[in-house]
């Protein structure tokens, strides 16, 4: 087994460029997620609440927690050990599960092996690894973990290192205390029986464990026992699919740019196609003279090719307010790196070709490519109370912004929709059967039941109100003095026809029809 301690942290620590030393805490949900061994010397603990770990700490450097961050920095890592010995299996972020046998007769024993892992991480500047071997996972994963820093070594030349004998994870296990299980619910219960230690629990009967305790208790019995053994399963490398172009000297105009990035964009579709992938977004990022980094992820309707992937190239130069002519700072660099793939089967063109759908897309991209990104749009449904509002519209190929579907909108209409939205409000007249204009007080309370109602240029024409339902309120940002509140109704006339109106500030507008 392969740990690195506090790997959130490190991973924080490298990612933001902070002090190694540096009393930090990642906090997710209020709570301190992990925190830096220098956050731990002045109280700070796992659990804590934001503002009590900062009272302990006052220097304490807060950041989010991000799980992505912990598995992208772990990359480098993995990829290193996979240089030099096959057989590597993540299990998490800063922990990950190798066979020993293998790489154990190539460099002559265990202990070499060990010192070739750890001599390769410390190349790529990573020193605090831990290395425990045993006959189980479970087992060598304690011993890494009972590994001491190097520093607190007697022997400061000694390296980071628990080698359990074979057959000797046993008795190492049982004198560890159940903590170690992590899983709290099991170690209380443990411990109302009178059990204090793994060895405690191991000499217990796996018959009678796991009519007791369950799967659960089972596994941890057989854990706690060192038979849980199992095989390490081959991570399978990613297929490195990005490119980077590097210029030099750097370019200072777009068109040149984009001519000399054209061969780079073949080679990447073309390493897709060989994959039998196609990509259908993009993250480009386009690094200047001066150390200026942009970076966008371009989403595409049906799949990139060479061209589309310059355009993208170009727009995105084009939209940082640099003109055509020339650039403010030369481009040194430009990495494209596919966000998005899919297999290439999926989109594999019909007998008789895609017909007129890939007509369409050709021109659409055409026209995008001569006028730019943002001169075709196209409409998508987006959240929102007014139904103006839910309509948006975005470039052609972008992705609409993600929702979460099963949050509600409050003040949203609930289906079915309306048929005709109109762009405009269309004015309004709604009345009593004596002919007063129809109002809502304060409390929501109708004035008078609505007898007839005007839609539109026909104001002498009056439409008697054959049903209707409401008032529904609408508080737009209540707390804000230039906040909107609108009373929606629905209204049926006697032909069938039916009205979404609005009430706002005693005028009557309408917002759609039913057909």
């Amino acid at each position: 087994m392969l740990w690195c301690p506090d790997w959130p942290i490190t991973a924080a620590i490298r990612e933001h460029s902070l002090e190694v030393h540096a009393a930090l805490a990642l906090v997710d949900g209020g709570e301190v997620f992990a925190c830096s061994p220098a956050a731990r010397e002045n109280g700070v603990r796992r659990g804590l609440r934001l503002r009590e770990a900062q009272a302990r700490c006052t220097g304490l450097i807060v950041l989010p927690y991000d799980p992505f961050l912990d598995i992208r920095s772990f990359e480098p890592v993995t990829t290193a050990v996979e240089t030099i010995m096959p057989g590597v299996q993540v299990l998490r972020p800063g922990l990950c599960a190798i066979r020993i046998k293998g790489p154990s007769r190539y460099y002559g024993s265990e202990e070499n092996a060990a010192s070739v892992v750890l001599q390769t991480l410390a190349a790529i500047g990573l020193t605090d690894v831990r290395v425990g071997i045993a006959d189980g996972p479970f087992a060598a994963e304690q011993a890494a973990k009972a590994t001491e820093a190097t520093e607190a070594l007697e022997d400061p030349q000694a390296e980071p290192l628990c080698i359990i004998p074979p057959g000797g994870s046993p008795w190492f296990l049982s004198t560890l205390p159940l903590d170690v299980f992590e899983q709290p619910r099991l170690a209380v219960l443990l411990k109302r029986l009178g059990i204090r230690s793994l060895g405690d629990f191991a000499a217990l009967g796996a018959a009678d464990v796991r009519n007791r305790f369950g799967a659960e208790g089972a596994l941890a019995h057989r854990q706690s026992s060192g038979l849980d053994h199992f095989s390490v399963v081959d991570r399978t490398p990613p297929l490195q699919l990005e490119v980077t172009a590097h210029f030099e000297p750097p370019l200072v105009r777009i068109d040149q740019l984009a001519f000399a990035f054209r061969r780079t964009a073949e080679g990447f579709v073309a390493g897709l196609r060989r994959a039998g992938l196609v990509c259908t977004a993009v993250q480009v990022a386009l690094h200047t003279e001066s150390g200026e980094v942009s970076e966008r992820l371009w989403q595409h309707p049906r799949w990139f090719d060479a061209d589309d992937v310059v355009d993208r190239v170009r727009w995105q130069l084009q939209g940082t307010n640099a003109a055509d002519h020339g650039l403010t700072s030369g481009i040194t660099r430009v990495q494209v790196v596919p966000g998005l793939v899919e297999d290439l089967g999926d989109h594999a063109d019909g007998l008789w070709g895609t017909g007129p759908d890939e007509s369409i897309h050709h021109g659409l991209a055409r026209v995008q490519s001569m006028l730019g990104h943002g001169a075709v749009l196209t409409a998508v449904i987006a959240g929102g109370r007014l139904l103006a509002d839910r309509r948006v519209y975005i470039p052609w190929g972008d992705s609409p912004a993600a929702q979460d579907k099963t949050q509600p909108w409050p003040g949203r209409l609930p289906g079915p929709v309306p048929a005709t939205v109109f762009a405009v409000p269309v004015p309004a007249v709604v009345v009593d059967a004596r002919g007063n204009p129809v109002a809502v007080d304060p409390r929501g309370l109708v004035s008078a039941d609505p007898a007839f109602f005007t839609v539109g240029a026909a104001i002498d024409q009056r439409w008697p109100v054959h049903s209707w339902a409401g008032p529904w309120p609408i508080n737009e940002r209540w707390w804000d003095p230039g906040g909107r509140m609108l009373n929606r109704f629905q209204l049926v006339d006697s032909s069938g026809s039916a009205w979404l109106l609005l009430l706002e500030n005693q005028e009557w507008f309408s917002e759609a029809s039913y057909d």
